[in-house]
């Protein structure tokens, strides 16, 4: 180791479209089957194309990761250590650092089960299916335990590339949860979309305070749903989907699709029980008025129709200086008031 300091009442379809140039890597005709579905049979028919993957032993793992997770600099690709455009603590050789022992930060990599394998019992093919295994630093490995991932008020420890362990700071979970930094957040999200789907058949039968019947908790499905449009999928994801596609014969589908997460489940904002009267969201010059009849709101989000966020307002007397122009297109309105969230769709058209 070398150590270097659709829309509906609840939610509102965000229909996301990305660059075509970062797509498009599955072999020809792999999703056919998929093709013009949408909700759980869309789901269903990703499950049949991406199950029967071939299993990989556990010992093997710490070769085929120098295929999928080796930087361009030669080092392990550790999501909880590194830094994007910059430099982390430590660095990691492949296979001469491997975990043994570890002391603290920067003393070994380990094989890191970003789903835990006690939410499904250690059992097989789960827990050797590279989609959600990592190399990660070991000591952090530990502190990250079994919890969920979440966002954190990072009370109990914060890794030196600001991976938070603490206390959930997020709506509908109050329990100790595990956050990577902002960069990575998509990753994981992606991750856990494919795990629910390629495991189908499996979900209702494991435990965790992410998981309820076939899927995601609604605070969790929220969550992911935000990082997933917050953190757009990178060439690393694409790299190691196809990577994993030459070990395993299968492949992560929200990677090569993400649309598919939107057709699956919906947009990353949801929509509370309350406030459910008509609200107008109306852009003039530079400022955006909220007609709202049940109330004022606080803050106000904008969202692009890649799901990234175009900038963040304060709401007085219903109404935001934002202070730039909006180009024309189609934009999502995420307003809030305390806890409570409202998405509009709005139009701008000059």
């Amino acid at each position: 180791m070398i150590s270097i300091p659709n829309l509906n009442i609840r939610a509102i379809a965000l229909f996301i479209f990305f660059p075509l140039f970062l797509f498009g890597q599955e072999p020809q005709g792999y999703y056919d089957e998929a093709e013009g579905k949408s909700g759980e049979e869309l789901r269903t028919a990703l499950y049949d194309i991406i199950k029967g993957h071939t299993s990989v032993s556990y010992a093997s793992l710490w070769e085929h990761f120098y295929d999928t997770d080796r930087k361009s600099n030669g080092y392990v690709w550790d999501m909880y250590s590194d830094i994007p455009g910059g430099q982390p603590a430590y660095d990691y050789e492949f296979f001469q650092d491997q975990c043994g022992s570890y002391s603290g930060e920067g003393s070994c990599y380990n094989r890191e089960h970003s789903f835990p394998k006690s939410w499904f019992g250690n059992q097989s093919p789960m827990s050797t299916d590279m989609f959600h295994l990592y190399p990660v630093d070991g000591y952090t490995n530990g502190r990250r335990s079994n919890y969920p991932y979440g966002e954190s008020d990072g009370t109990i420890w914060v890794s030196t590339n600001g991976s938070r362990l603490g206390y959930s700071t997020y709506p509908g979970y109050t329990g100790k949860v595990f956050e990577p930094i902002d960069e990575y957040k998509g990753d994981f999200a992606r991750t856990y979309f494919y795990m629910i789907t390629r495991y189908k058949n499996k979900v209702s039968g494991w435990s965790s305070p992410m998981l309820s019947g076939s899927g995601f908790t609604e605070w969790a499905l929220d969550l992911l749903l935000e990082w997933n449009a917050q953190d757009p999928v990178s060439e690393k994801e694409i790299n190691r989907n196809n990577a994993i596609y030459n070990i395993q014969n299968n492949r992560n589908p929200f990677i090569d699709r993400p649309e598919f997460v939107i057709e699956i489940w919906g947009d990353p904002v949801s929509v509370p029980e309350f406030d459910k009267p008509s609200v107008t969201v109306r852009y003039t010059g530079y400022s955006v008025t909220i007609d709202a009849p049940s109330g004022d709101y606080e803050s106000l989000v904008i969202f692009n129709t890649m799901g990234q966020v175009v900038g963040e307002y304060n709401i007085q007397n219903k109404s935001a200086e934002i202070n730039r122009e909006l180009n024309n297109g189609i934009y999502i309105a995420r307003l809030k008031k305390g806890t409570n969230v409202l998405a509009v769709k709005f139009i701008v058209s000059h």
